[in-house]
């Protein structure tokens, strides 16, 4: 009982951090993507005969055994997407960690952990929303992508966007939003505050969790910009 305790006491002092002044008992937030409070993006495309994680499936076989680029040299395991598969949230990062090549799934590691402190800080799960990378190989000593390793996975990146038809789609971090918005000199400080159109879908950026981890002063900033992602999935 104890621990119960304990974990909801941190639980409020993050929410507390992230600018959280107080906790909503509004169902919408405890209703989840597809239930009658929110548009699933399978009923957009009713018409399709192919469901979305079968798509996603296909795109995951069509990658196999990548060996497109020089990054499958040194890994362990390639990071393809995790979650929902018509999820209407899907947070894109820049590329797998070492806690990552490890254990073939995107943020697990202390970035990840923070990520989703985040997703639940929304009265969300992590099961409830789309988490992919722009790389799928860990980047050697975690540097940074280079041109032509983002050229070869971002067909893949693409294709896993549409698979998912997501309604809004958060961009972590610079690479993640130079991507998506095939800008290569957007800094994430100028991207931020403003909403983007991106293959169908709504794309908020805000700054990379690892980032935050080096300086969580800026939660409240990411806070900002969850609650303008919350307010377009209700329709605000």
């Amino acid at each position: 009982m104890g621990s119960d305790r304990d974990q909801i006491v941190e639980h409020l002092k993050f929410l507390a951090e992230l600018g959280v002044d107080g906790i909503s008992s509004d169902p919408l937030w405890r209703t989840r993507p597809g239930d009658s409070l929110w548009d699933s993006p399978s009923e957009a495309h009713a018409a399709d005969d192919i469901a979305p994680a079968e798509r996603l499936h296909g795109i995951r076989e069509d990658l196999g055994d990548c060996t497109r680029c020089r990054l499958h040299g040194g890994r362990s395991h390639l990071v393809f997407g995790v979650g929902r598969p018509d999820a209407d949230l899907m947070f894109i990062g820049e590329a797998p960690g070492r806690d990552e090549d490890l254990q073939g799934e995107p943020f697990v590691g202390r970035a990840g952990q923070l990520l989703t402190k985040i997703i639940e800080a929304m009265d969300l799960r992590r099961e409830d929303v789309y988490i992919a990378n722009v790389i799928k190989c860990r980047p050697p000593q975690n540097r940074n992508p280079e041109r032509d390793e983002v050229e070869t996975c971002r067909p893949f990146l693409f294709a896993q966007i549409d698979a998912v038809r997501p309604r809004v789609i958060v961009a972590l971090g610079s690479f993640a939003v130079r991507t998506l918005l095939d800008d290569d000199r957007m800094p994430i400080s100028r991207a931020r505050g403003r909403v983007y159109e991106c293959r169908g879908a709504r794309l908020v950026p805000t700054f990379h969790p690892a980032f935050l981890l080096r300086s969580p002063d800026r939660k409240r900033d990411v806070w900002e910009d969850m609650k303008r992602v919350r307010s377009i999935l209700r329709g605000d």
